[in-house]
């Protein structure tokens, strides 16, 4: 049986809608393969950004550690008042700092923030090549002078024995009762690192 062919032209018209849809699905596959691209590529991105802001984390314990360092080696009575002015940067405040905005997170003001560019800056133990480690110290004070006559977050762990008297301390008996006398102390630090990835570790130390 004889076949029949298509006139001409109208084999040349199906010719154009074939390469037509090749092409659009050729631009489909296109679109696809850069979405696939950038959406792995996202991943990778946010994946090392978690990885350093972890890692900063963990160097934020030098910092807990120096801080730590700088009150065992202070005096109980210099711990009173405020020490802003210390070598290498602002370091310690003898109350808490109640509308201190310490960590940046309010967005309608920053005149309550908290400038780190001052705050004393860790070098010993010697940070991580690309980390900048940073802290304050709070005493948890509502005001600066004796913890025993100011109002003060206190452990039950910090007592101190009052072998005579009773003043300040309740009574059992002719014994007197220890109270907690000395404050605890709010330590923030701030990790700087790789790819501006920025930390803030607060720890508190009596």
């Amino acid at each position: 049986i004889p076949t029949r062919r298509a006139p001409r032209p109208l084999r040349r018209a199906q010719r154009v809608v074939v390469l037509f849809i090749a092409l659009i699905v050729l631009v489909a596959m296109s679109l696809a393969g850069v979405a696939l691209i950038r959406s792995v590529d996202t991943g990778s991105v946010i994946a090392g950004n978690l990885a350093f802001r972890q890692a900063s984390m963990h160097v934020g314990d030098i910092g807990i550690e120096a801080a730590r360092s700088w009150l065992l080696s202070q005096s109980s009575a210099s711990l009173y008042n405020d020490l802003p002015s210390i070598t290498g940067g602002t370091a310690y405040y003898a109350n808490w700092a109640e509308n201190l905005d310490i960590l940046g997170s309010k967005t309608s003001t920053t005149s309550d923030d908290f400038d780190w560019s001052t705050a004393l800056a860790v070098t010993t133990p010697t940070p991580p090549t690309g980390y900048t480690v940073s802290y304050v110290i709070h005493r948890l004070c509502k005001q600066t002078g004796d913890p025993s006559s100011v109002t003060c977050v206190k452990l039950a762990g910090t007592a101190s024995s009052t072998a005579s008297g009773t003043k300040g301390a309740a009574a059992f008996g002719s014994m007197a009762i220890s109270v907690p006398q000395s404050a605890t102390y709010r330590v923030t630090v701030r990790v700087v690192g790789p790819r501006s990835a920025t930390s803030y570790v607060q720890s508190l130390v009596y």
